[in-house]
């Protein structure tokens, strides 16, 4: 039986392509993105804030960072989660989005929870 981590972030992430937001002949993909945060770790953890890096099929880089998410800094207790949707527009049918959450933990402890890299694609673009 493993022990539990005292920092243990666990990030989960779901994309949608939103064809009635876009614009593919001028070069405007939006997407929807939802993330379900999960504390899997001892200690209880708030987000404070977010950095996300969103690069395009051309290596057209967006930096994205500001306080926690959706206007909420949610603090999560061990076996906790929280969901959140929001979005993003890229100039190409495909894309990638990665990051990471900048955590605090109940003891003072400051942590990254890293995003790990995720694919925006239309459908049927990638196999």
């Amino acid at each position: 039986m493993s022990e539990i981590k005292p920092y243990d972030i666990r990030i989960f992430v779901k994309t949608e392509y939103l064809p009635s937001e876009s614009d593919n002949e001028a070069g405007r993909y939006v997407f929807a993105y939802t993330i379900t945060v999960e504390n899997h770790g001892s200690l209880s953890a708030k987000l404070l804030s977010r950095h996300w890096i969103i690069t395009d099929a051309d290596s057209r880089v967006q930096e994205v960072k500001g306080e926690g998410v959706i206007g909420e800094q949610p603090t999560l207790n061990h076996g906790e989660s929280f969901s959140y949707t929001s979005g993003t527009m890229i100039e190409t049918p495909v894309g990638s989005m990665q990051g990471s959450y900048q955590m605090i933990a109940d003891d003072g402890h400051k942590f990254d929870a890293v995003i790990a890299p995720f694919t925006l694609a239309l459908p049927g673009m990638l196999h």
